[in-house]
């Protein structure tokens, strides 16, 4: 495989992560989340959202290139909010997504994208519930599960809290 290096997003790579994203979604959720959900992903829309977020300062956007390709991503905050876990904001960062193409799937991208998006600080992230890859993953970061449950909004899977401190 190519040699990879991390790089901030910018907006010429919107489009791209949105299409990384999606495709990310598929490759790992074929057989966890409904079919319809997967094949009603719309690239313009998400690439939207992303340049929202992007453009906002507020998230931490890393991406992971292969050449000139993007492979993956991740993005974190420098709060955590969780209304509808009962819990206040707090200062901890949250990492709100983490993708990885499958075929850089234990290459040490994703390693790299999570110490970009969220360095070493207390943290917290959603994940799904039937899920053992990336609860094994999180859990090598040093993450734990915390007990809190919701149902995601999107795909109405249930999702863990999961909570990681200082490094």
């Amino acid at each position: 495989m190519a040699d990879w290096r991390i790089a901030p997003l910018t907006a010429t790579r919107v489009t791209e992560l949105a299409a990384c994203h999606i495709a990310s979604w598929r490759e790992a959720y074929g057989t966890l989340v409904p079919a319809h959900i997967l094949d009603g992903f719309d690239l313009e829309r998400s690439a939207i959202t992303w340049e929202r977020r992007r453009a906002g300062g507020r998230h931490q956007l890393p991406v992971a290139l292969a050449g000139d390709r993007l492979i993956g991503f991740a993005a974190g905050t420098n709060s955590a909010r969780h209304p509808e876990a009962g819990l206040p904001a707090s200062t901890e960062a949250e990492l709100e997504a983490l993708y990885v193409r499958s075929a850089w799937h234990g290459t040490g991208v994703a390693d790299a994208l999570i110490d970009a998006a969220v360095p070493g600080s207390p943290c917290t992230l959603w994940v799904f519930a039937d899920y053992p890859r990336a609860h094994a993953f999180y859990r090598r970061h040093g993450f734990t599960d915390t007990g809190i449950r919701r149902t995601d909004p999107f795909t109405l899977l249930p999702e863990q809290l999961w909570r990681r401190a200082r490094r």
